[in-house]
């Protein structure tokens, strides 16, 4: 039996049927449930949605002023970015220089970014029932591949989309590549960010599951999150455009959370598909 399972007895006592605690689904949707209020999913998934604003997009725009106007194209449309802040992030990127983001700067991108890094170990932990972990030194290394793994990400499942457009079934190409990015990038921060405690195996569960979410997830942002931006940007300005991308993270923060939840919940389980997760 793994070690992880060991820590569902500390949920404390679930108070439901014992018929529906017989049944697969019936304990899923009870320990799910269960998980979700012990770790304030809610609060939890605003704090993760305000670090990632704060930390994912900095780095975006350090990308894309290194790379160039071809890499500040792809951060747009990744972003839904409106018209308005398509010429804000161009006019940084062409009026950057080596002086605009050195050494300095890039430092302080990075260590700032790292606070995403430290609020998702300790969610993680949250899930997992896990001590929470020291800050050390020797855990920047962690923190700064898993805020770079997420930036990364944004770019990477839409530069891939791309490639594909030239194939016979380029909407299933996009599907493809987006669904096995972020289910690797479910699973590796939070193994990374918890130094293996958890292993990949029992990772598995809530990575597929969120990597399912967000098929459904994607072409409904890609409907109202370009609208939303533009109304936005009319109404209130760059303020209005913050808060709507903030609205959108935290709906991709709760469904991590969420995601993460149910899969410890299957991982942990004592059926066979929880033995062979969590073994």
């Amino acid at each position: 039996m793994s070690p992880e399972r060991n820590d569902l007895p500390e949920r404390g006592p679930v108070r439901a049927p014992a018929w529906l605690l017989d049944r697969w689904p019936g304990r899923i949707a009870v320990n799910s449930a269960a998980g979700c209020v012990r770790i304030d999913v809610f609060d939890r998934a605003m704090t993760i949605a305000a670090q990632l604003f704060s930390s994912v997009l900095p780095i975006l725009i350090l990308l894309a002023t290194w790379t160039g106007a071809s890499a500040a194209d792809a951060t747009a449309e990744a972003l839904r970015m409106p018209d308005e802040s398509r010429e804000v992030l161009d006019d940084a990127v062409v009026g950057a220089s080596d002086a605009a983001f050195g050494v300095v700067g890039v430092l302080i991108v990075l260590v700032s970014a790292t606070s995403l890094s430290r609020a998702m170990t300790r969610a993680y932990t949250a899930v997992w029932a896990l001590p929470r972990p020291r800050n050390r030194l020797g855990s920047a290394w962690r923190w700064l591949a898993a805020v770079v793994a997420l930036a990364l990400s944004v770019v990477l499942v839409r530069w891939l989309g791309t490639l594909g457009d030239r194939l016979p079934e380029p909407q299933a190409w996009r599907s493809g590549t987006a669904f096995a990015a972020d289910a690797a990038v479910a699973v590796f921060v939070p193994w990374v960010l918890l130094a293996g405690a958890v292993r990949p195996r029992p990772l598995l569960p809530g990575a597929l599951l969120f990597a399912v979410t967000m098929l459904a997830a994607r072409p409904a942002s890609a409907l109202w999150l370009p609208r939303a931006l533009e109304s936005s940007a009319e109404r209130f300005g760059s303020i209005g455009v913050a808060f709507t991308y903030l609205t959108w993270l935290y709906a991709v923060a709760f469904c991590f959370l969420v995601t993460a939840v149910v899969g410890r919940a299957i991982a942990t389980d004592e059926g066979r598909l929880g033995r062979w997760f969590g073994s």
